[in-house]
């Protein structure tokens, strides 16, 4: 079975930094960003992006559709 590596990019303007793909994250990739956007808020990024399987939880449950997530085999 191919190994798949994930990539997950944030739409930093739209994200309200809601922290809901941060504890639906299985593999502990995102956390929310110590700056923050335009509007203030504190912005989901992967900090761990190493462990990130591209499994889509983080966009399943964003509820602005600010996350994207990109899957390829490695």
């Amino acid at each position: 079975m191919a190994k798949v590596k994930g990539a997950v990019v944030v739409d930093n303007e739209a994200c309200k930094g809601c922290d809901l793909c941060v504890v639906a994250c299985p593999h502990d990739v995102l956390s929310l960003h110590k700056n923050v956007n335009g509007k203030g808020y504190h912005y989901s990024h992967m900090s761990n992006p190493e462990a990130c399987v591209g499994c889509s939880a983080c966009a399943m449950v964003c509820p602005d559709s600010c996350i994207t997530v990109y899957r390829v085999r490695v």
